[in-house]
């Protein structure tokens, strides 16, 4: 039986790397997919090829650093398919440095869109879960969190803020609704733009180049969780490159 057609999911980070892998599967697999990310010409033509494939699929700029904008996404969601069972809490940014560096508005933002972005999306989703009396909240994490590096530092910590916020969020849940954490390792994504410090960048990069795997395989581990039988919570799934130390 197929856990997934007909679901109504919200994605965040939409427009490119694991949440547009991960949108171009579940849709693939019958999913009504709810697009959120800032830059509205990428859902455009994602939800349109969605749209020629024969899927279901809308959009809404979102910034998840604004609590109105995931507050709208989720609404879009409800008023145009009548129920809201998935959000997927995605968007992250990762601009890495040395504390030294003192890149201060470089922490800041990694703690608006890493950490509040995912609460902006629990907020906004919890309260439609309970009123419905099921949903399934997904946070993507990172294996920074489980380990921490010089120049990670700070995203380390919004990661580590993310797998506590889930699982906090998974004792106080109860019996109707599903929380999962995924914890990606190094992927071949666009993540790496979001660094500042050129030097940083290109060291990234080079690292990315040499072990990075699909944001595919992200894709499927969180088909995999969504696909459960409702009673099941898949509480976390950690996927990295065989390579990544």
């Amino acid at each position: 039986m197929d856990h997934i057609k007909g679901k109504v999911i919200v994605i965040t980070g939409a427009s490119s790397g694991i949440g547009q892998a991960t949108t171009l599967l579940l849709a693939q697999r019958g999913a009504l997919v709810v697009l959120g990310a800032r830059r509205t010409d990428k859902l455009e033509q994602l939800a349109g090829n969605i749209k020629t494939a024969g899927g279901h699929a809308i959009y809404a700029a979102t910034d998840v650093t604004q609590r109105h904008d995931l507050e709208n996404l989720v609404g879009l969601a409800v008023a145009t398919y009548g129920k809201l069972d998935v959000i997927i809490n995605n968007a992250g940014i990762a601009p890495l440095s040395l504390l030294d560096e003192l890149r201060v508005d470089d922490w800041d933002s990694m703690i608006d869109v890493n950490i509040k972005g995912v609460l902006h999306g629990i907020a906004a989703a919890l309260p439609v879960f309970r009123k419905q009396g099921f949903g399934h909240v997904i946070n993507t994490a990172s294996t920074a969190a489980f380990v921490i590096n010089p120049l990670s530092v700070i995203y380390s910590a919004t990661k580590f803020a993310v797998r506590a916020i889930s699982e906090g969020l998974r004792q106080e849940a109860g019996a109707n609704l599903r929380v999962t954490t995924i914890t990606p390792g190094i992927i071949n994504t666009n993540l790496v733009d979001t660094i500042t410090d050129p030097g940083m960048k290109a060291k990234i990069a080079d690292a990315m180049d040499k072990i990075a795997i699909s944001p595919d395989a992200i894709a499927r581990a969180m088909a995999y969780a969504i696909e459960q039988p409702a009673e099941v919570d898949v509480s976390e799934i950690v996927v990295r490159p065989t390579a990544q130390t």
